[in-house]
């Protein structure tokens, strides 16, 4: 098993973790299980506190809010370890770090509450420095006399920590495909153009080709020159003044024309990826570890009774499909138009075969960073 782990400068505190990403499983989260080696030579009276929190970051640096740098504690919990007083029942991931770090560790364990959001991270532009904006979660240790006293400075080189990942997969079902048509008219022309789309199903997996089938009718006397398909990613970010943005996350144009008259069918593949989306700012990715490769950010899936402000920023996607129809006669552009539906579109992650735990120890490519903390 991989140790992700963090010592703080002073030495004193070393902060292990058996892995980074913790899953949402509707009725329950994956507990938090870790352990402290400590060295107390130079502790004196302080004592060695472990802290989770769910925080969301929104600065200036990310997103040029006229200076503003802004972050919200969603939700937080602190335990005491040393003088021990936070006994948790010894899991399997306790036994394997205790033997792995050897003597002086301290075990710890947190429940994340299921209302709380999934990570989120807003994608930064090439020039951008500092942490990034989004929601993210974050296991910190340090010394203290008092785990909340504003009044005590909590020096730096006597902190470690490590963020990590609450993520979420797609339910083991998924529902029918959305459908859209429209049928709209043109001046000069006394029919009109019908189109018609459809998904297979209502949710796809990141990476995932997502099929569309199209269905143009064009009972004009016009000419559809050619159409665009695009996705939209739309971040609204609830815990700020109506900030909501879309961004595209793919856009592809197909030349076919459809003649007064005549009709096209076809079923059409897409796939939005991260990978052709690198230079978008702002663009929001499931949570980021260091530099580590992500993906798009998940549809953020809202339970029954959750009040949308606790999650922070919320995630969502729709297909455009587009006709550019153009005017003919003597008026041309004049009574050219668009023909435009929309699909709505989840994007999510399969749930592994394996159990999550252990495929997560079995990519170790994939958390180069582990060992170097946030």
């Amino acid at each position: 098993m991989r140790v992700f782990k963090k010592t703080s400068k002073g030495g004193g505190l070393t902060l292990c973790l058996g892995k980074r990403d913790y899953v949402d499983h509707v009725t329950k989260v994956d507990q938090v299980d870790g352990v402290v080696k400590l060295d107390t030579a130079d502790f004196g009276e302080r004592k060695v506190f472990v802290q989770l929190a769910c925080a969301f970051r929104y600065g200036s640096d990310d997103l040029d809010v006229m200076g503003l740098c802004f972050r919200k504690d969603i939700w937080i919990q602190h335990v005491q370890i040393y003088p021990e007083s936070h006994k948790p029942t010894l899991t399997e991931m306790h036994n394997t770090l205790i033997k792995k770090t050897g003597d002086n560790s301290y075990p710890f364990s947190f429940e994340i509450p299921t209302n709380l959001p999934c990570s989120v991270s807003l994608q930064p532009g090439p020039d951008d420095k500092g942490k990034a904006c989004g929601v993210d979660f974050e296991v910190k240790t340090f010394l203290a006399m008092d785990r909340c006293n504003a009044d005590e400075t909590i020096d730096k080189k006597d902190t470690a920590r490590l963020i990590i990942r609450k993520i979420q997969y797609a339910p083991s079902q998924v529902g029918a495909g959305p459908k859209a048509d429209i049928c709209k008219g043109f001046m000069m022309s006394d029919k009109p153009v019908h189109l018609e789309a459809s998904l297979e199903k209502d949710l796809y997996f990141h990476g995932e080709a997502i099929p569309i089938k199209i269905k143009i009718n064009n009972e004009s006397n016009k000419t559809v020159k050619k159409f665009n398909i695009s996705v939209e990613q739309t971040t609204d970010i609830v815990l700020y003044s109506a900030d909501k943005y879309s961004k595209s996350v793919f856009n592809k144009e197909f030349g076919e024309t459809v003649e007064p008259n005549g009709t096209y069918e076809n079923t059409l593949s897409i796939t939005p990826v991260l990978s052709e989306n690198k230079e978008k700012r702002g663009l929001s990715l499931d949570g980021r570890l260091k530099d580590e490769d992500t993906n798009l950010a998940s549809t953020t899936v809202l339970r029954p009774g959750v009040e949308k402000d606790v999650l922070g920023i919320l995630v969502s996607y729709k297909i455009k499909i587009n006709l550019m129809v153009a005017g003919g006669g003597l008026l041309g552009g004049l009574t050219s138009s668009d023909v435009t539906v929309e699909l709505a579109l989840q994007l999510m992650h399969p749930k592994p075969e394996e159990d999550v735990t252990l495929e997560v120890e079995k990519k170790p490519t994939e958390r180069q960073e582990g060992n170097k903390g946030k």
